[in-house]
């Protein structure tokens, strides 16, 4: 079959990607400082990759809400 049978019909709605973000890299940096401070290093290691890592974990989620509110209607939450 070729596709003049069979035309392909015109998108019905954009793909939505959410914005570029360095919240995963810094996440993934506060882990790692948390893990070396309370291992290797000094305390103050630990707190500092810890508040990093609950920062940015917080902030990545609320992106998250932000755009799931965004979403057209049919593609919100199921209940």
């Amino acid at each position: 079959m070729s596709d003049a049978e069979h035309p392909v019909p015109p998108a019905g709605e954009d793909i939505h990607l959410p914005a570029g973000s360095m919240k995963p890299f810094l996440c993934g940096l506060g882990i790692t400082l948390t893990v070396i401070g309370s291992t290797i290093f000094t305390p103050y290691l630990f707190v500092f990759g810890l508040i990093i890592f609950l920062t940015t974990t917080y902030k990545w989620i609320q992106d998250v809400r932000h755009d799931v509110a965004a979403l057209p209607e049919e593609h919100g939450p199921q209940h």
